[in-house]
């Protein structure tokens, strides 16, 4: 069964990664699957058909035959469990992997940047830092947990909050320099660009 996802008609970051369907294609492609995606306008992810694969009309939802999952977080997992790449084969570093998947979806990361929540945010790189270290990935090899990571700390890119951390910062231009996120970002910035993905 053909894999589709939804993706914004026109995103709000017009196409610099940030939306969350990029944790999908980027998955997607860690693991070789091919996927198509339909594009959705914002008065579309109001509407019932929208509304039946995702009760609060957002976007990505991930359909295959007669499943149709949404959160960003479940559809990882789903990828993860049913394709080689994204889990580790050791039921402990399985474990591990999922508990990073479940770290990365915290809210505080991304919140706008008032004073507390920058103190939030920083105390989380501090942790992040501590525990990174100077490996490459957050527990050996890359996995799931590293992709979940990776698509929220590029939220704070911008922020210049990452540059404090530079162990942190390092991790998320790897994440960045992976070729299956260059095919997953590609193809979401070619939606608003009209220029083909290079990949």
């Amino acid at each position: 069964m053909p894999i589709t996802i939804t993706a914004f008609e026109r995103s709000p970051d017009g196409g610099k990664g940030l939306a969350r369907d990029t944790r999908v294609r980027w998955a997607l492609e860690e693991v070789g699957q091919p996927y198509e995606v339909r594009l959705v306008s914002f008065r579309a992810m109001k509407e019932p058909a929208h509304r039946a694969l995702h009760p609060f009309g957002q976007i990505p939802t991930y359909e295959e035959g007669d499943l149709a999952l949404f959160e960003t977080g479940a559809i990882v997992f789903h990828i993860a469990e049913r394709h080689a790449g994204l889990l580790p084969d050791d039921a402990n570093a399985r474990a591990r992997a999922i508990t990073w998947m479940f770290a990365a979806g915290h809210k505080a990361w991304h919140e706008e940047r008032l004073p507390l929540v920058e103190d939030r945010v920083r105390h989380r790189l501090d942790q992040v830092s501590g525990r990174l270290g100077d490996a490459d990935w957050l527990d050996g090899a890359f996995s799931a947990g590293d992709l979940m990571m990776v698509s929220v700390l590029l939220r704070l890119k911008s922020s210049g909050i990452l540059g404090e951390y530079p162990n942190v910062d390092a991790y998320v231009a790897r994440g960045e320099a992976r070729p299956a996120y260059r095919r997953a970002f590609d193809a979401q910035l070619a939606v608003y660009t009209g220029d083909p993905p290079t990949g």
